[in-house]
């Protein structure tokens, strides 16, 4: 008898359903019914509408294009979001020391007046596996699997940079 119905129909008892078990305060119930891959998956559609085209220009500015408004982030939080930027496949944690010298090339040109030793050293906490750095770093840069690589404008690393 479902297959009869369109998925507008169906959509529609759906939200009939969620309806009285909230009514009920049965939340919970939703939760395990839709399960939290499913959960993610809409609160990312749900921000669909709200997202920007990231424009990253060459000077490292973040401009939200949509918005022409820039987003203010650290040296270190730019290099971090760079970084797994240019690796849609993403990078483990524990795997961020085969990327030392990649990341110390975007923090070195993020962050051009910062004193080369101190990044230096920031890029060893960063990668270092016993240390928590990475994850104090990553916090505030949102990285949504929403934006893909065809709405942002990477201006590339200088090779020069390398330490």
């Amino acid at each position: 008898m479902n297959e009869l119905l369109t998925p507008e129909v169906r959509a529609q008892e759906v939200k009939r359903l969620v309806s009285q078990l909230q009514a009920e305060g049965r939340t919970d119930l939703l939760l395990h019914a839709i399960g939290v891959p499913l959960l993610e998956e809409l609160r990312i559609e749900a921000a669909k509408g709200r997202l920007s085209r990231l424009v990253i220009t060459k000077d490292y500015r973040f401009i939200l294009e949509d918005y022409q408004k820039e987003v203010e982030l650290q040296p270190v939080h730019k290099a971090v979001y760079l970084l797994f930027l240019a690796h849609p496949e993403g990078i483990e944690f524990k795997h961020l020391a085969d990327y030392r010298d990649e990341l110390l090339r975007y923090y070195m040109a993020t962050g051009k007046m910062l004193d080369k030793e101190k990044v230096i050293e920031s890029v060893d906490h960063l990668v270092n596996p016993l240390d928590n750095a990475i994850n104090m770093n990553t916090q505030p840069v949102i990285i949504s699997s929403a934006v893909t690589r065809r709405s942002i404008s990477l201006a590339p690393v200088e090779s020069g940079t390398n330490a």
